[in-house]
């Protein structure tokens, strides 16, 4: 599985300078992404799959190098806790998700899950005292790549999905997130027992990539998480009629593509000129009925995925939404529906654990600072629970979900060091 690393602890005037190793991380990094269904076509590591309980394998076994107390839950979030005489007492909690989109990037998820192991071997080699037990979380199906629902695990984990919504969401073969994590081994059925409580955690700190281009292009190694965008996810219906491409006059043609084309276009100037300056919305996925090239369509369904740091934002775009199909679908005869599929609140992190983040990277002279995050994150799911808070490191020209991701080891390292200091002041605060 690669080479052992050890650190080296590095002396200064004031004794043991504490800072992750960057050689570990590197290996840990390259010994999971190794494991993929498309070899040099990215990582594509679906929760439930053969790939996952490799990497969960891998994992697991570093935690158990480390003494951890190790816990998977019935949805497979594995939850593995360092606890030095401080047991019962809340868990200072971090780490991410381990699955990836179809040919995605190296760092995506996994870079949050093996900081923190990095963590906890560095307080653990160096005997760091700490009040409260430190926990890695490593969250299944955050990305919705199986069932089309994102943050299936940290949702169930924190109660915002029961049982009975496992057995409705199902993949594109037809088979239920509930019988796809029984076949995995899970004990699926005692999840509602497994919700996590207020009094289990302390604080929460998930380290990620950023996922955008802001920190490349400013040249700034550490971004402060200060909110996650909220996302109204929508499926729009057009129904026309489908007819001979060229024995049809456009005249007494009913084309739903031309309408959805309207609608598209639409949406991108509601978001730019109706909306608020964070609002962003977007249609990536678009199904053509019979889509063939010489036959006008008679159905198109299209998502639009709306998102912004203000629910009003949001709400503006979902509003053009319906009123633009209903007038686009009235003028050119067609039948239209317009469905709320999914969505999530906005949510502002802990202005304490900001705080805290934010002394830490001025004491050690990071160069850091304060932004919003437009990608959702399992982070999302906790501030009912407990302070969250995100620290984002760059994504090198802003590319994620696809094989061109890349983050630099440097700047990793940098992100998990600062994670590490902001740990150890939350668990000894």
């Amino acid at each position: 599985m690669g080479l052992a690393i050890n650190i080296s602890k590095h002396k200064n005037e004031g004794g043991t300078k504490l800072e992750s190793c960057i050689e570990r991380i590197k290996n840990d990094i390259e010994n999971v992404t190794r494991i993929t269904a498309t070899p040099n076509m990215g990582c594509t590591r679906f929760s439930y799959s053969k790939e996952d309980s490799e990497v969960r394998e891998y994992l697991i076994k570093e935690m158990k190098d480390l003494g951890l107390s190790i816990k998977v839950d019935g949805v497979g979030n594995i939850r593995a806790k360092y606890i030095d005489n401080n047991e019962g007492k809340p868990s200072i909690m971090m780490g991410s998700h381990i699955d990836t989109v179809a040919n995605g990037g190296k760092f995506d998820g996994l870079t949050g899950v093996v900081t923190a192991l990095e963590v906890i071997r560095v307080i653990k080699e160096n005997n760091v005292k700490i009040n409260n037990p430190i926990e890695l979380i490593a969250f299944a199906e955050e990305e919705g790549s199986n069932f089309g629902s994102t943050m299936v695990g940290s949702k169930i984990l924190t109660g915002a999905y029961k049982l009975e919504d496992l057995k409705k969401i199902k993949n594109d073969d037809g088979i239920s997130a509930y019988q796809v994590m029984k076949d995995f081994g899970l004990d699926v059925d005692n999840v509602e027992n497994e919700v996590l409580k207020k009094e289990e955690v302390k604080a929460m700190v998930e380290l990620h990539v950023e996922q955008g281009g802001i920190l490349d292009s400013e040249q700034i190694s550490i971004g402060i998480v200060q909110a996650i965008v909220g996302m109204k996810t929508y499926k729009v219906k057009l129904k026309g009629v489908s007819n001979h491409a060229g024995s049809t006059p456009m005249y007494l043609r009913k084309d739903p593509m031309v309408g959805a084309a309207e609608i598209i276009i639409h949406m991108e100037k509601a978001a730019k000129e109706k909306a608020l300056k964070d609002t962003v919305a977007t249609v990536g996925k678009i199904h053509c009925q019979p889509n063939g090239s010489n036959v006008i369509p008679g159905q198109i369904e299209f998502n639009v995925d709306i998102r912004d740091v203000e629910t009003e934002g949001m709400e503006i775009v979902a509003r053009e939404l319906i009123s633009k199909t209903k007038e686009v679908a009235e003028k050119r005869g067609l039948e239209y529906k317009v469905d709320l599929i999914g969505e999530s609140e906005c949510v502002k992190l802990s202005s304490k654990i900001i705080n805290i983040i934010e002394d830490t990277a001025l004491e050690n002279k990071y160069n850091f600072i304060k932004m919003n995050s437009g990608a959702v994150h399992d982070s999302a799911m906790l501030p009912g629970i407990t302070d969250v808070g995100m620290i984002f490191v760059p994504s090198i020209n802003g590319l994620s979900h696809c094989p061109q991701e890349l983050t630099k080891f440097e700047d990793i390292k940098l992100g998990c060091d600062l994670l590490l200091k902001t740990v150890i002041k939350l668990a000894n605060e």
